[in-house]
């Protein structure tokens, strides 16, 4: 019997107000978050560019949380040991962002860390099935990724599915990213996510004073508590 992972709730900075970011990600702990995703985009493999290695140590010292990393960029391999050092603890690619997937995933895990690949919309569960004993988390990317505030793709929930089944009872987490919110959590669970990345509905309106309801708001509705 497949065993439940715990629920985790991963707000992203990218929706932060950078003026402030330090202030922004201890908010946020204090809120209540079990993760902080780092969003890392590079205006090559998306369509944006947010920051670097310099602006995640600036606020690593800040917390203990997990700092969740996710590389949109490529080539990916030669800024992992940066990122690293820098702080993280979950280092996540992207299926397409080298050409040996297996590789970048045995140079994450050499340098300390756990290794994550996401899954862009059109990119099949297919594309990990032969590495999956080499990751300790699966990314299913439920908007194209790059920006912010983006509407759910409905069609997520089968590939959450999918991914689900591939995984089975290995010790991998299953993390969504795009489109969160209380109207989405409880789905994306039902479909075996487990690790839920928020960032407008957490970060909306930059006010502090909010959060740690915006993210009650999603764990119960992703546990079923609420309505």
């Amino acid at each position: 019997m497949k065993a439940a992972r715990p629920l985790r709730i991963a707000p992203s900075i990218l929706s932060a107000d950078f003026s402030r970011l330090g202030d922004e990600v201890k908010a946020i702990v204090a809120a209540g978050a079990d993760y902080i995703h780092v969003d890392v985009m590079d205006g090559h493999f998306v369509p944006n560019i947010s920051f670097g290695t310099p602006v995640m140590r600036a606020i690593r010292g800040l917390t203990d949380k997990v700092f969740d990393v996710h590389l949109m960029i490529a080539p990916a391999d030669p800024y992992l040991e940066d990122f690293a050092k820098g702080g993280a603890d979950i280092i996540t690619i992207h299926a397409e962002a080298g050409p040996h997937l297996h590789r970048s995933l045995q140079a994450i895990r050499a340098l300390g860390k756990r290794a994550g690949v996401a899954l862009n919309p059109a990119t099949p569960v297919s594309a990990i099935q032969h590495v999956i004993d080499d990751v300790d988390l699966v990314l299913v990317m439920s908007v194209n990724p790059g920006f912010g505030g983006q509407s759910f793709i409905p069609e997520s929930l089968d590939k959450l599915r999918q991914a689900s089944a591939l995984i089975g009872t290995r010790p991998i987490d299953l993390e969504v990213d795009g489109g969160i919110g209380p109207d989405t959590a409880r789905a994306v669970v039902e479909a075996g996510a487990n690790v839920l990345v928020a960032g407008s509905a957490i970060y909306g309106g930059n006010d502090p004073t909010t959060y740690a309801a915006r993210i009650e708001a999603i764990r119960g509705a992703a546990t079923g508590l609420v309505v």
